[in-house]
This record gives C-alpha cells, structure tokens and sequence, in this order.
C-alpha cells in the first residue's frame, strides 16, 4: 500500500525540515518528502491544518500481560498506544511470571505482531525473578531483542545494581532505574507535605527519591553505564542529574504529564484518581519539573502507563493502587501544559516524545521522519480541544487524573509500518 500524505506541516526535530510538504509512504518505509507531490496510485491522506512528525515513542509502560489481563493485555495496550500517537512502546517487565529469559521476550514479541496498533520493545528484569538477588542473563535476553533492563521498581541492594550496571554497560543496555528508597516509602499513599498533615496520614517524602536518585547517579559515574531515571518528580532530583549530567555521565531521565501539570493539592480533589508513584509533590517542585524540562535536564516525557480493574480503583485512598492509564494522554497533556503555555516550543516537545526515548532504548530506526526510515508516523491537530472521558479510551484501565480535564491536542491518524494503525472518527 502507498500513502501520500498532503499538506502536512512536518515537525522533524532531528533534521530541523519543517514547513508544509507532502510525504509518499511506500514499502513500509518513507520514500519522498517533497512539494506538490503526485502519484496517482496512492491512497491520499489529507493533512492541510495537521502537523505530522515522526511516530511517537515510549520507554515506560505497564502493559500487564503476562499475568495481569484483567488490567490490560497486549492488544488492548498496543491499540491505545496507537490512538495515544505512539508507534513503538516499551513494556516494563513487571509480569506474572517477570520478563526474565529470552522465552519471555518472545512471548512478547509474538502478541506483538499479531496486534494492529503500536509494536512494543519488551524491558526485560534486571535480576532474576525480579527479587533483587541475582542479574539476570543480560547477553540472552539481548540476544532475544531486550531493549533495555529494569525490575520496575527500587532496588535495595546498591552492591546488586553496581554489578548489573558493569554487565548492562557490557552489552550495550541501558538501566532503567525506578528511584524510592522502600524503607523511607512503606508505601505510603502521597506526599509527605500539607496534604499529608491536613489528611492526618503519613506521606512518602520527597528524600526518599532524591537518595537513590544520587545512588544511581554515582554508580553510573563509577561504571560508565548507560543509566536512565524513571519518573523524576522532585525539584532537587533534577538538580542532581543536572549537576551529573554536566559531568558527562550518561545519564538520562524522564517525567510524566502529572507531574508537571499536578500538584499534591490534586489528591483533594480526585482523591485515588490522583494517587501515583511517586507521588504528586508541591508547586516547587513542579517549578524544578518544568524548568528541568526546559534546560534539558530531563530527556524524555514517558507515560508511566498504570492501568488498574475498576474494583482495585475503587478501594479507599491509602489502599488504592498507585498509577494511571496514560497512553491515551500524554502527548495531549505534554501540549496543554508545555507548547500552548509557550514554555516550549512544539518541536522540543516532540523531540522529548519521540527521538530521544527512541536512543535510549537503542532504536536508530525510530522517532525520526526522514527518507529510508520506517514509516512510522503520527499525524495531530495541536489546536483541537477535547474533554477526556476515560469511558471511550481503548485501554482497559480508566484510571487517570485527568478525567474531566480539557486538554488541546489530539492525533488524527497513527501510522505503524506504513499501516494505519488508528484513524480517528
């Protein structure tokens, strides 16, 4: 099948091309980019008013399967993944059983490609069983298609992580580090700050993410490993990686929609709906989330996709699971909050969702828009207003701060291997 699509504005910012242009999809690659573009035997997608840019791409989602269907499985995943603008995700091993031998990744890969909607990256654990024991076989889960390693969630043992980041840096694998210290956490609902007192409930402090992202930090310095922070929400964890990062470590982090759109004032109002982990934080540190955002500390803008049943939503605050069903949101959440509040312009935004997840998890031929790269793209209207109502979302979980919430930003059409993915009605 040949796409052409018309009259797109293309937002590439790895080669900085943009403008209205035409692009010819043929043979599952992207074949032309050029002006007034014919070919008679194409199927035409019109893009006047759109913008198309490079198919977005995720590094941190929990997609359930194996183990946990009732709260998504591979299929449901990868189509709200699709209706989301994402291509390609990266699916955390947190299964029942853990993603930790080759089996596993192919297990994976085979669900994948029998679903329509985005391709996963299957993370696999870190160490065995994900127990925090003993490293996993790194060189076969690689040799099996691993994109990258991470038990995700805290690892206790500093002398393990040390070990696992000398053999991660031997293959070529990033780290993927989730950072709460466990002991400070004991899994606490929220923040330990005015929301906390006010509730009269212990809260998770800030300190507890700030000391192992340091850890992490150090232990990256001393290895050389590749080292990527999970979900960074606290103003001195930015300020951390920052210093590191100037050092020439390589380290790189994210953060999520919540975190700089929300603040721990959210659990008032929505109550669970707004429980996440870590924690919503206060107004400084969403200043240092945005600011970390704009300066370039933090890298990429993840998802941290948390779908949970509804009956495990619907249990009281302090025994609500933590997380949010996001695939559907992000990109839409990351414009509302950083593009049309001028703060970033709306090539680094993409760039945040798109190339730069895309060379953590060693993947050349994703999150760029060029001739001879995968035709993988998303098309989106930046401008267009809409009410999230997680009745219509394609993912099994409902959970989600932003319930109710007017974002601006939708995708129109997602394209995967030169396939329509998802096409918006």
């Amino acid at each position: 099948m040949k796409y052409l699509i018309r009259k797109g504005r293309l937002v590439d910012p790895v080669s900085g091309i943009g403008g209205v242009m035409d692009i010819l999809l043929e043979n599952d690659k992207v074949a032309v980019i050029g002006s007034d573009l014919s070919v008679p035997d194409a199927q035409v997608i019109d893009a006047s008013g759109l913008v198309v840019c490079a198919g977005l791409v995720d590094l941190h989602a929990h997609l359930g399967q194996p183990g946990f269907e009732h709260r998504e499985t591979v299929a449901s995943g990868s189509l709200a993944a699709a209706a989301g603008g994402y291509t390609t995700v990266g699916c955390l091993p947190n299964t029942d059983p853990p993603i930790d031998v080759p089996g596993g990744i192919s297990y994976l890969q085979e669900l994948s490609a029998a679903v329509q909607g985005a391709r996963l990256r299957p993370i696999a654990a870190l160490s065995k069983g994900r127990l925090g024991q003993e490293v996993s076989d790194f060189e076969a889960l690689k040799a099996a298609g691993a994109a990258a390693l991470s038990d995700a969630a805290p690892l206790r043992s500093a002398n393990l992580l040390r070990d696992a980041m000398i053999l991660a840096h031997r293959q070529g694998l990033a780290v993927l580090a989730f950072c709460e210290d466990p002991d400070l956490t004991q899994g606490f609902a929220i923040n330990e700050g005015q929301v906390s007192r006010r509730l009269r409930i212990p809260g998770r402090p800030a300190i507890a993410e700030e000391l192992q992202v340091m850890r992490e930090a150090m232990l990256a310095e001393e290895t050389g490993a590749a080292v990527h922070i999970c979900r960074v929400s606290t103003a001195k964890s930015v300020a951390i990686l920052r210093r590191y990062k100037k050092k020439g470590v390589r380290l790189t982090c994210e953060t999520c929609p919540p975190y700089f759109t929300f603040t721990e004032e959210e659990i008032l109002e929505q109550g669970p709906s707004a429980r996440l982990e870590p924690p919503l934080r206060s107004p400084a540190d969403v200043e240092g989330i945005l600011e970390g955002l704009k300066d370039g500390t933090i890298d990429v803008i993840a998802s941290d996709h948390t779908p949970f049943s509804e009956a495990e939503t619907s249990l009281p605050l302090v025994r609500s699971p933590a997380g949010a069903s996001a695939l559907e949101t992000t990109l839409a959440a990351s414009l509302t909050a950083l593009y049309h509040t001028g703060l970033m312009s709306l090539s680094d935004v993409l760039r945040k969702l798109t190339i730069e997840p895309a060379r953590i998890l060693g993947l050349p031929n994703a999150g760029r828009l060029a001739v001879g790269c995968e035709a993988d793209l998303t098309i989106l209207d930046p401008n267009e207003e809409w009410i999230v109502e997680p009745s219509a979302f394609l993912s099994q979980g409902r959970n989600t701060p932003f319930a109710g919430k007017r974002l601006r930003g939708r995708v129109k059409y997602t394209i995967v291997g030169g396939r329509i993915a998802y096409q918006a009605t």
